[in-house]
């Protein structure tokens, strides 16, 4: 038996269409289609290009009927992002970007309407910003207007899906970067939606992952000449996609999705919700069979992938595999940076602001490129042990070793840097563990599938299909005491 299976993953920077090859023993998966994504800045608001993608969405459907046709689609994208219709189902203005400068202040101001230690208590989540109660509060605040015209909230990997099917439903694991989710009953949480002066009406009901929400439209197989199939909400938050690939057997394990964002953490039969994880304001985000992933998010890959840009900007282009051998040379341990600090948010030089941040806390400054790099690369990883850290006093357990999946892994020096400031053993790979999530959860909705019956079946259909690499730590001493330095600088 063979099926082929149709995978959109939407990343901060670009997206792809990629279809899942599965003979019954591996999955073996093909690109059919890649573009950008850019966000659009007017007026001073920054915007995702929605319909642009959604065009992307169209010409990988076209191009996957060309490649051999396909049996299901699943999409997954970034979290906390949405669009907002109105009664007639119509975007009422195009989605904005999580980076978008609106949210500023917002997190104190919902202290002033709904206790902080309340807040956690329900929803487990690490305040961020940017998180989608952050954006809808700034509307309740500056632009009720929207709000009373709002019919219904989709977030971005439902509205995708909604634009295909005309079935408006929110997955449960996209449902959960939120900060709206009652964390333990796995519901919208009416004291936050209350509290906030957020209408519970715009929300609509919330499916597990994995469900079957509905088949293209007549009006997209008739535009595009494809055969009605099912769209499948997988789990729809990349991170949550990404987790179902890492290829642990062990129960307890700490993983690292890495890539634009660095999410680190374990995988819990339930969310821990105290003092503690609230004091490392440590996440609860909802996955498949209802799992919890305690987790931190760190900023990842885009200190680097920004970085890039600024030089670029400036006439100097290189590869990131050019960037990393560079770094390799450089010596090492010299300035550390807090990939966390609000500074390194925005888009925009952050080479220069990484160089004023080292100035003010009295470090050397990074001045070349190679430099730079390093100094990311180091203080990443940096941020994974103190992470780490705070996981293991939560959970009381002590983790062996670290998965590392996603794009993250195509650096080795980054690999090698994780498990030298963490002390354990990295087992990195796959790459493309958010694509492999997608495609084999599209299997497990199938009804004719029956030999991917769990999680952990998923999970070794997936370690038996890719290519896994093994990092054990190395110069453990100077970590060590490197690691001390970095605390201080960061604290």
């Amino acid at each position: 038996m063979t099926k082929r299976v149709l995978a959109f993953d939407f990343g901060a920077s670009s997206g792809r269409a990629m279809i899942g090859i599965y003979n019954g023993e591996t999955i073996e998966i093909e690109e059919i289609h890649r573009f950008t994504n850019d966000p659009v800045i007017v007026n001073g608001v920054m915007y995702w290009d929605t319909l642009r993608l959604f065009h992307e969405i169209k010409q990988g459907l076209i191009k996957a009927k060309h490649a051999g046709g396909f049996d299901s689609i699943g999409i997954d994208t970034w979290g906390v992002d949405f669009g907002l219709l109105d009664k007639d189902g119509r975007l009422l203005e195009n989605p904005i970007h999580y980076r978008d400068e609106r949210t500023k202040g917002m997190i104190e101001e919902s202290f002033k309407l709904l206790p902080k230690d309340e807040f956690y208590q329900i929803t487990g989540l690490q305040f961020m910003e940017l998180n989608t109660v952050f954006q809808l509060l700034s509307l309740a605040k500056d632009r009720p207007e929207i709000l009373e015209r709002t019919d219904k909230l989709l977030l971005t990997p439902d509205l995708f899906a909604y634009f295909l099917t005309g079935v408006k439903s929110t997955e449960y694991s996209i449902a959960s970067t939120t900060q709206l989710l009652d964390a333990k009953e796995r519901k919208w949480s009416k004291r936050v939606l209350d509290a906030l002066g957020i209408p519970e009406r715009i929300f609509t009901d919330i499916v597990p992952c994995g469900t079957v929400i509905g088949q293209l439209s007549d009006e997209i197989c008739e535009e595009l000449g494809v055969n009605k199939v099912d769209v499948v909400s997988v789990a729809s938050h990349d991170t949550q996609s990404a987790l179902i690939a890492v290829p642990a057997e062990e129960k307890d394990f700490i993983f690292l999705s890495s890539g634009t964002w660095s999410l680190l953490g374990t995988e819990l039969d339930a969310p821990i919700i105290n003092d503690k994880s609230e004091k490392y304001n440590i996440t609860n985000e909802g996955g498949c069979e209802n799992k919890a992933s305690f987790l931190k998010n760190i900023i990842g890959t885009w200190l680097i992938q920004e970085s890039r840009r600024q030089w670029i900007r400036e006439g100097q282009e290189y590869g990131f595999g050019e960037l990393e051998s560079m770094a390799k040379k450089e010596k090492p341990l010299q300035s550390f940076i807090d990939p966390d600090a609000p500074e390194f948010v925005p888009a925009g030089n952050i080479p220069r602001r990484i160089r004023e941040f080292c100035k003010n806390s009295g470090q050397p400054q990074p001045e070349s490129i190679a430099q730079v790099v390093r100094c990311i690369d180091e203080s990443l990883a940096m941020k994974y042990r103190m992470a780490l850290e705070e996981i293991e006093d939560c959970t009381g357990k002590h983790y062996d070793t670290i998965y590392v999946v996603g794009g993250g892994t195509q650096s080795k020096l980054l690999c090698q840097f994780t498990a030298n400031a963490c002390g354990r053993r990295v087992v990195a790979g796959p790459i493309e563990a958010t694509v492999l999530g997608n495609l084999v959860l599209q299997l497990v909705a199938a009804e004719d599938v029956k030999e991917i019956d769990s999680l952990q079946a998923a999970r070794n259909l997936i370690s038996r299909s890719s290519v896994i690499d093994t990092y054990e730590p190395q110069e453990q001493e100077i970590w060590d005491e490197a690691y001390q330095s970095f605390k201080k600088i960061i604290e």
